[in-house]
């Protein structure tokens, strides 16, 4: 996917771990950015390459670069922004890292972070920013105590559909499908908004979004209803797509917890990858099975799993369309590849559950 004509020029670090789940952000902002204009992606492992060749989408125009003097070099231009792309379980930064966003201050970029170690909060980095007349902008920041919400019931005023997309594992996908499923049902006619609950989807310029993850327990529901209240009630859509986090099964990661009674989905469509034999950064914890994870979903709240969506990592072609038969056979729902796939059936997916969207 070409580059949005955006105003401010990006370029996004990942150094080791484009293409990988823990470059899920940079993953992300290759493939679509409303926000910013990517110039490129910092990797000397992948140096020379293409972003979309290496995510399997075909040639984006996006090239990856060795490293930062490298991309400013190449893009003839110093970017006005230099966001971290890496997504590391620890949310930390290593001292190379920090060396990295140093240097990028220092020539003048904007600094958006996405981790859970906020810029702002380190005298060294403010000082620096301070000194060359650049903003740090933690995304992950949560509001003030004092102004965060809990939860109210007001989402059972929300009178459109909630569609939540989760997953049965971590970086497995859920945020581009959702993305995915949103433009599709766009381009039929059908105003869907998109909620992000993480911060790629707010770094790429989703217009409501709250990343869940750094929120206190006590808010996290009400914090969601809020943040669905607001896209509801400013944009009156015929449906809200909810980008889910983790995976409900998951024993590290609870936001789905939140994503489910913050938001009260109607409808689930399940992000599996059948390749994959352990959990992302736990490759001693087995995958857990669709079948299981739609029986907890079902379980644990008054909701439907609507449809299965694929990722495709470390398989054919071939074997994606046997994966669809076998799950459509097995579950009796919908299943689909949103990237290799038609977006319409995505689309037929939510009309089948939701007639009353038809056009």
């Amino acid at each position: 996917m070409p580059p949005d004509s955006n105003d401010a020029t990006a370029v996004v670090f990942c150094e080791g771990n484009f293409g990988t789940q823990d470059g899920k952000t940079a993953n992300g902002l290759a493939r679509h950015s409303e926000k910013y204009r990517i110039l490129s992606v910092i990797d000397s492992t992948k140096t020379g390459l293409d972003t979309g060749d290496v995510l399997g989408d075909g040639p984006s125009g996006i090239p990856i670069c060795s490293d930062l003097g490298a991309a400013i070099d190449l893009a003839g231009v110093v970017p006005d922004v230099f966001i971290f792309g890496k997504a590391p379980a620890s949310g930390l930064l290593s001292p190379f890292e920090r060396g990295v966003v140093f240097e990028a201050i220092e020539r003048g970029m904007d600094i958006v972070n996405g981790l859970h170690e906020f810029l702002n909060d380190d005298p060294a980095f403010v000082i620096a920013a301070t000194l060359h007349g650049v903003k740090l902008i933690d995304v992950r920041r949560p509001r003030d105590k004092k102004h965060l919400r809990l939860f109210t019931g007001r989402i059972f005023d929300v009178s459109c559909p909630r569609i939540a997309v989760l997953g049965t594992d971590s970086a497995i996908g859920k945020r581009t499908t959702a993305e995915v499923l949103t433009r599709a049902l766009h381009d039929y006619g059908i105003n869907a908004v998109f909620v992000a609950t993480g911060q790629t989807g707010i770094i790429q310029g989703a217009r409501y979004g709250v990343a869940l993850d750094a929120i206190p327990g006590q808010f996290c529901s009400g914090e969601m209803e809020a943040t669905v209240l607001e896209a509801y009630e400013n944009e009156r859509p015929d449906v809200l797509i909810i980008e889910g986090q983790g995976a409900l099964s998951h024993p590290a990661y609870l936001s789905s917890v939140f994503i489910l009674r913050g938001s009260q989905p109607q409808a689930v469509i399940l992000q599996h990858a059948p390749a994959r034999t352990s959990l992302g950064d736990f490759p001693d914890l087995k995958m857990p099975s669709p079948s299981s994870e739609i029986d907890l979903i079902q379980a644990f709240a008054d909701t439907t799993v609507i449809g299965l969506t694929i990722n495709h990592e470390s398989m054919t072609d071939d074997e994606v369309s046997e994966a669809i038969v076998h799950y459509e056979d097995l579950l009796g729902i919908p299943a689909t590849d949103a990237l290799t796939r038609s977006p319409q059936r995505l689309v037929d997916m939510v009309l089948r559950a939701f007639p009353e969207l038809e056009r």
